[in-house]
């Protein structure tokens, strides 16, 4: 759009139907900021903004007359501008969306299903782990009791070598958690 273009439609307002336009550049307010949540609100607006003017174009394209092809070709303008401001903005973000959850939208489906099945898939692998993390204490205790049987000596030396290093690993790890003045270091609960 040539300026003008633009002193036109800031003049008129935009024209037809009624609507204001308002042009305005996010991508100059948004060249400093680099906080991840303010650029994903900056394209959430510019979604937004986007959808806005489609609205406009299509009332414009519906009530079509020769009055109204410069106010249509304004809003063209202004939608490739603002697609255009959009992909600026979405560069900034790092939003990664499994193909599942875009997978089921486009099937007309809800993405919570997806989190649904992943959870429910999580669920199902942690009963098998805790089955098999079982299944093997089983084998210990039942080992040890065999071998408590044949070898008592020899599994009552293990029990104090397994003692005295499971006290040094929780010595260990309470020194780490000490800081130099002698406090205790608290984890933040989140």
């Amino acid at each position: 759009m040539d300026s003008s273009q633009s002193a036109l439609t800031a003049g008129t307002g935009g024209g037809g139907n009624g609507m204001m336009i308002s042009q305005t550049n996010d991508t100059a307010a948004t060249t400093a900021v680099d906080d991840p949540k303010q650029n994903l609100n900056h394209v959430i607006n510019s979604i937004q903004k986007t959808l806005g003017l489609l609205h406009q174009l299509y009332l414009t394209v519906s009530s079509f007359n020769a009055a109204s092809q410069l106010p249509l070709l304004h809003r063209l303008n202004f939608l490739v501008t603002e697609l255009d401001n959009m992909v600026k903005l979405a560069e900034k973000c790092n939003i990664q969306i499994p193909m599942e959850v875009l997978n089921l939208i486009d099937d007309g489906k809800n993405p919570d299903e997806f989190t649904r099945d992943v959870i429910n898939s999580c669920i199902a692998k942690n009963q098998i782990t805790k089955g098999k993390t079982d299944a093997f204490k089983g084998l210990r205790k039942h080992l040890m009791e065999e071998l408590e049987q044949t070898f008592p000596d020899e599994v009552e030396s293990y029990r104090e070598i397994r003692a005295a290093s499971a006290a040094e690993s929780k010595r260990l790890a309470q020194a780490q958690s000490m800081l130099p003045n002698g406090d205790m270091k608290v984890k933040s609960e989140l």
